[in-house]
């Protein structure tokens, strides 16, 4: 009996995914003379609210050309913006603004997908020690986060001081392949300050910005260091996977204006640096063996920011703000 239960609600939602919600739909445009994309548009404020909307209506939809839409080359976005309005019967003269509109959520949605393609490129790229462009990244890094200690060698214990695990870093890349580089060195140069506080605090966690009797009264005094390098490239790995499955369409929805680049990827990532530092100190674990147990609790806590349409990841560095505010 449970079984049938089952199979009739299964054929019931089934029918109505199929008919009933396109009767509707049917209804609703008579009775508003709008259709789907009109009501979205006119109806929902700019943003990751609207421009998810826009995807799941145009993937849902019943034509082929619609359902393709989402994945146009950019160039391609204009004369699919025209296939659209003549297929929904829509009178660009008098609905201007909705061209416009659905430009933006397009461009967004088009720019999700080539940056996916793109990180992905990055993260297959294996480090190689004999291209100089390779090599010239890593030494950037080193540069920016120990400009007072010249690197004595390319193959060195040194390499340990910013939280490599042996004299050769090229090793330590193999997970995400040049993507880690990318983004190591995005957070050493551009955010170089709170990039060289971090390093600080993860080698040694007693003297960072907070004082000895700060740190006993805040009850960090149990706090201890992570390596540097390899928890970047762990949080690299965070953020990918916060990217493929699609959980970062609301940030990047809200804060690019058009299509999200490799570049707010990269200020996603120093973002979640600073604020998985952060969550470390809070946490307060016992030992690194608790690691994988504080980044998932951390994975979480991002994964539920995100469910809301209207958030957005604020960047603490200045080279965000811009971005933000658009």
């Amino acid at each position: 009996a449970s079984s049938f239960a089952r199979m009739f609600i299964q054929v019931c939602l089934y029918f109505y995914c199929k008919c009933l919600w396109r009767c509707l739909k049917f209804v609703v445009r008579k009775l508003t003379g709008r259709c789907e994309l009109q009501r979205i548009c006119y109806n929902t404020k700019p943003g990751a609210a609207r421009t998810m909307k826009i995807e799941a209506s145009l993937k849902g939809s019943k034509s082929k050309r619609l359902q393709t839409s989402v994945s146009v080359h950019p160039d391609a976005i204009e004369k699919t913006i025209d296939d659209i309005m003549e297929l929904k019967r829509i009178n660009p003269d008098i609905n201007p603004q909705l061209g416009v509109s659905l430009q933006a959520c397009l461009l967004q949605i088009v720019g999700y997908r080539n940056l996916i393609a793109e990180v992905e490129k990055l993260r297959r790229e294996p480090y190689d020690s004999e291209n100089l462009q390779h090599e010239e990244m890593l030494l950037k890094l080193w540069k920016c986060l120990k400009p007072n200690s010249p690197l004595k060698a390319r193959i060195s214990k040194q390499w340990c001081e910013i939280g490599f695990q042996g004299d050769d870093p090229k090793t330590d890349f193999r997970g995400m392949g040049l993507l880690g580089l990318y983004n190591l060195v995005y957070f050493a140069e551009w955010d170089t300050e709170i990039a060289q506080q971090v390093l600080s605090d993860s080698l040694q966690p007693k003297y960072s910005q907070f004082s000895k009797a700060e740190w006993e009264k805040k009850k960090f005094d149990k706090a201890i260091g992570y390596s540097f390098a390899i928890v970047g490239i762990n949080i690299t790995d965070l953020a990918y996977n916060l990217l493929v499955s699609g959980a970062l369409k609301t940030h990047f929805y809200n804060v690019a204006p058009e299509a999200p680049t490799l570049t707010h990827f990269q200020q996603t990532f120093c973002y979640l640096m600073h604020e998985f530092h952060k969550f470390w100190i809070e946490e307060d674990p016992l030992d690194i063996m608790e690691f994988n147990r504080v980044r998932e609790k951390f994975h979480k806590r991002i994964l539920k920011q995100l469910q809301n349409p209207d958030m957005a990841l604020c960047p603490h560095f200045a080279a965000s703000e811009s971005l933000i505010n658009m």
